[in-house]
């Protein structure tokens, strides 16, 4: 399902999250900057969501806004709603939130060194939330910690249990990130750009770690990435979002392998590839993202889209069915 222009939800039951029509705005002095606008989607139990696009299209703050994080002001929710197991989680209140934080919904953030709290160890960081949300006393508590440490394949994990942050490298503190997000066997797990800092060894056994986790604790996720290699290691559907707007929403083959948007080809044709030949430089999308208030008119990519046309400079375009995809693109239309 996407965007506000398809309303219809096929399978209720299948679904443990539905993001419907979901609007956010920045107020900043005199300014009104819509950073997410009309973004719809749904995830199945146990399924996996790449939600991918460039720096700034929004994706942290649909993701922050789901887990109840925005910080409000400046940011205010405007429109649209944020089922989880049928429940709107906008008209819940903080205390009602925060009981679901962590239990029933965990994040794992973009940088774990800024994330942890340097003052305390890292088994009373774990322990805090195990003993939050499930009642435990410390020892047994502390018993659970290790026990996440083991599951995420921390050597030691009776001494790095009584370790403070910066004595861990990043890889570790990721493993650790991961730990506490997973503490309390989410239903619903958030990964905003969990291996951004992390070298490409390391993001592959954080990756695999990942799904291993989500297959044996059978929870949904949500990645979001500006990597599509990361993406097409680990996600079952992907959103592509570009300006504040999902363009384009379909499997991952889908997207991989018959890509409709101008943007997405685009991004694929930025990756990478091992036959590419020595010293050949790689594509590029020209131009960069438009700030979100700059956009009076017309479709979002058409300053930077080479099949741009006169509709496309007057007109936003709707979210039409093509193939197994939907997206927003005149071409189609």
């Amino acid at each position: 399902m996407l965007n506000e222009e398809v309303t219809e939800v096929k399978d209720l039951n299948g679904n443990i999250l539905e993001v419907k029509n979901l609007g956010i705005n920045f107020h900043v002095e005199d300014r009104v900057i819509p950073a997410v606008d009309g973004v719809s989607f749904s995830l199945m139990k146990g399924e996996t969501l790449g939600l991918v696009g460039e720096s700034g299209c929004g994706k942290s703050v649909t993701a922050l806004s789901i887990i109840g994080l925005l910080q409000t002001p400046p940011a205010k929710i405007v429109k649209g709603e944020i089922l989880f197991r049928g429940e709107n989680l906008l008209n819940k209140n903080s205390e009602e939130m925060r009981k679901l934080r962590g239990k029933d919904i965990s994040m794992i953030f973009q940088e774990p060194m800024t994330s942890l709290n340097p003052v305390f160890t890292v088994g009373r960081q774990i322990s805090e939330v195990i003993m939050q949300h499930r009642n435990l006393s410390k020892k047994e508590a502390l018993s659970k910690t290790i026990d996440m440490l083991k599951l995420v394949r921390i050597p030691s994990p009776e001494k790095v249990v009584k370790q403070y942050p910066h004595q861990l490298s990043g890889g570790m503190r990721q493993r650790v990130m991961i730990a506490i997000a997973l503490a309390c066997e989410p239903e619903l797990l958030i990964a905003d750009e969990p291996t951004t800092a992390l070298d490409v060894t390391v993001e592959a056994q954080i990756l695999e770690l990942i799904n291993e986790l989500k297959n044996k604790m059978h929870s949904s996720i949500i990645m979001i990435s500006h990597d599509l290699g990361v993406v097409s290691e680990i996600a079952d559907k992907v959103a592509v979002m570009y300006s504040g707007r999902i363009v384009e929403y379909a499997d991952v083959h889908s997207i991989f392998n018959e890509p409709k948007h101008p943007y997405t080809r685009g991004l694929l044709e930025a990756v990478p590839d091992i036959d590419t030949d020595k010293g050949q430089r790689l594509k590029e999308i020209k131009g960069v993202v438009p700030f979100p208030d700059e956009i009076k008119e017309g479709c979002r990519f058409k300053t930077r889209c080479d099949c741009a046309s006169k509709d496309c400079m007057i007109k936003e375009p709707p979210i039409l069915e093509v193939g197994t995809n939907l997206v927003r693109c005149w071409i189609y239309a």
